[in-house]
């Protein structure tokens, strides 16, 4: 074990199979903590990586272990959430990971696949949040992180609108939430990662328009667009950009005192200009909790009896 946390927290995280949710499940328990992997369909495809957790665990004397999470399915998550507080007794912190990307024009897409996109970016932590904040509520402590992305306020190449809107829908209620959790003492961060082409399957994972006419219709204007984009995404990384840093910024967050811990984290070696309209926006929130008598729901705290 590496960096002990003196303050070992138990945690569960969406989306844990592989990219950032894999790579923030290991760093997260190297630094101490019991972390339940959220994965889904642990007895079928994603059998191996139940067992690379398993094996990680092992070999590195960790609290990482995995439980069966399909952001989906209210049952499942219901399912999920009363295992670990059976197994754990109690948790502490919330990534929501789980996402999904699809790649091409707009228009190519269903309404029945942004449906299904949303489902899985936006329900879904909906679904993890009223499984687990009545508990946390009750205890009045604990930490949601989002996993965002910088193309919320950051630069936005075409071919990617349904994701797009799916995260800044995302970002909007993460923003909302920490609000209305204040007063429960309940602690927000989003993490802002930037387009890493490199470390993850999310470009190689992503899912394409089901209207292929609509497609073809695109190319004859945009020939090789998405690999345009691709290219040039690859070019504005820095030699050394390192996904993993998104994992170490998470294990940051959950090592901060509560009450201290910052509401965003930008990682985005591209830098495509989110971290500059994010301060703005968060700035005018702020202003404007003000005016309006709700500057004690910028921090988390127990109100006064």
């Amino acid at each position: 074990m590496t960096n002990p946390s003196h303050d070992p927290k138990v945690i569960v995280i969406s989306g844990a199979s592989s990219g950032f949710g894999a790579l923030t499940a290991r760093a997260l328990a190297r630094a101490g903590h019991t972390v339940y992997a959220g994965i889904r369909d642990t007895g079928g495809r994603n059998a191996p990586r139940v067992a690379e957790a398993r094996a990680y665990a092992a070999e590195f004397g960790v609290d990482l272990r995995t439980v069966e999470l399909d952001v989906r399915s209210d049952e499942s998550v219901t399912a999920a959430i009363g295992v670990v507080l059976a197994d754990a007794g109690r948790i502490d912190v919330v990534v929501h990971n789980a996402g999904h990307m699809v790649t091409g024009p707009a228009e190519a897409f269903t309404p029945e696949q942004l449906a299904d996109l949303y489902d899985t970016n936006v329900l879904g932590t909906q679904r993890i949040n009223r499984a687990v904040l009545p508990y946390l509520r009750d205890r009045q402590e604990g930490l949601l992180v989002w996993v965002g992305s910088s193309s919320t306020r950051g630069g936005t190449p075409p071919y990617l609108a349904p994701y797009f809107a799916a995260k800044a829908a995302m970002d909007s209620l993460a923003v909302s939430y920490a609000a209305e959790l204040a007063r429960f003492n309940i602690d927000t961060s989003i993490i802002v990662p930037g387009a890493f082409t490199h470390g993850t399957n999310h470009f190689a994972n992503s899912g394409h328009p089901a209207d292929q006419a609509v497609v073809a219709a695109y190319d004859t204007r945009y020939p090789g667009l998405m690999d345009q984009v691709g290219r040039s995404l690859a070019e504005l990384e820095p030699a050394d950009a390192d996904v993993a840093d998104v994992a170490r910024a998470i294990v940051r967050v959950v090592d901060t005192p509560a009450g201290r811990r910052p509401f965003r984290v930008h990682i985005d070696p591209a830098d495509d200009g989110a971290e500059v309209v994010n301060a703005v926006g968060d700035r005018i929130r702020t202003e404007f909790l003000r005016r309006i008598g709700l500057a004690d729901l910028l921090t988390p705290h127990v109100p006064a009896a």
